[in-house]
């Protein structure tokens, strides 16, 4: 059985390298202290994240973690609740750290992640003190556990409108916000608008080393800056990734597309596999997850590719991930396809 000629590490698109352009921004960059908000260079990236999100300020953090958790923190006391989508990131993929740290409690919507605004009613808890008091929506889009789906832009506004006439505030976990503007076509601004916060990273498809950002009204993001301070967000000379951050707003967008054709030809490929279960039409951006045969364990796959060169990602005991990025060409897929092909038999 062949081995790929490189590793195709197609786990996750945070595990791109920046290009030797970025790097050379990054070197370049005007430094100062930030926890003084005194760099330039982050300065710059949060005034223009802000506006590409059509909010007032902005927060750069070191991760989209620190983003949820910040933004949740800066709505939220300690015993409220959040409402999210079921297998959300800040639910399913931060250490449990809206409990520990921020001090709320989840409450998961059916839908695959994608609820409805009609859920929201039925989700409040009552004012009582029996209950903890439902403050925060949280929306994430695309959605990574459901396969990089894109929220249908109706439904979206109907949730934070319905949100808000229920007295509850809205964030935008917007981690891979540009892959659903460049696949739905819709800018930004429009995804992000009527919500009370949003966060997107710079370390995924943007290729960026690290860093995310978080934007809302200025005394929003004002009192986040004390709540940052408290994780150990603040980062003293950070305009070196946030150089990374604004070259790669400024170069890396578009070529999101180039990401979501490669991940619909890699589905197509291996919808053919017999075996596998993928249904490449609902490929919307760069992430796609396939079933696998109750005879063939998710573990015992991924290390058998990682044997020949392929790391994939796990979502249960018979489901695997995959995502396409700028570190991946179409000939790694196609390479990639073949390996997977062998070790199905």
């Amino acid at each position: 059985m062949k081995t790929a000629t490189k590793i195709i590490d197609i786990r996750s698109d945070t595990v791109t390298k920046p290009t030797q352009a970025m790097l050379e921004a990054m070197i370049k960059a005007e430094l100062g202290d930030d926890v003084y908000h005194e760099d330039p260079t982050v300065n710059r990236l949060e005034e223009t994240s802000a506006a590409i999100v059509g909010q007032e300020a902005g927060l750069f953090v070191p991760s989209g973690t620190m983003a949820n958790q910040v933004a949740i923190m800066g709505h939220c006391q300690r015993g409220d609740e959040v409402l999210c989508g079921e297998g959300a990131h800040s639910f399913f993929y931060e250490t449990g750290a809206g409990p520990a740290i921020a001090g709320v409690q989840f409450f998961p919507l059916p839908g695959g992640g994608l609820f409805k605004a009609s859920d929201l009613g039925e989700a409040v808890k009552p004012q009582h003190f029996h209950f903890p008091r439902t403050r925060l929506v949280c929306v994430e889009n695309t959605m990574n556990r459901a396969g990089g789906r894109v929220w249908p832009q109706d439904e979206v506004d109907r949730v934070v409108a319905v949100a808000h006439e229920l007295g509850l505030r809205a964030h935008l976990d917007g981690a891979r916000i540009f892959n659903a503007q460049v696949a739905s076509g819709v800018p930004a601004k429009r995804l992000a608008k009527g919500f009370d916060s949003v966060s997107f990273c710079f370390s995924k498809g943007l290729g960026a080393p690290a860093g995310s950002v978080l934007c809302g009204p200025a005394a929003f993001i004002h009192e986040c800056r004390r709540w940052r301070k408290m994780l150990g967000g603040g980062m003293r000379q950070a305009g070196i990734l946030a150089a990374a951050g604004l070259y790669a707003l400024e170069h890396n967008i578009d070529r999101l597309a180039e990401d979501h054709r490669l991940a619909r030809l890699f589905a197509e490929k291996l919808a053919e596999i017999q075996g596998i279960d993928i249904d490449a039409a609902k490929v919307e951006s760069n992430i796609f997850g396939f079933n696998l045969p109750d005879r063939i364990p998710a573990a015992a796959f991924q290390e058998e590719l990682r044997k020949h060169g392929v790391l994939v990602n796990i979502l249960s005991a018979h489901r695997v991930r995959g995502t396409t990025h700028m570190d991946v060409s179409e000939k790694d897929i196609l390479e990639a396809v073949e390996i997977m092909r062998e070790v199905m038999k």
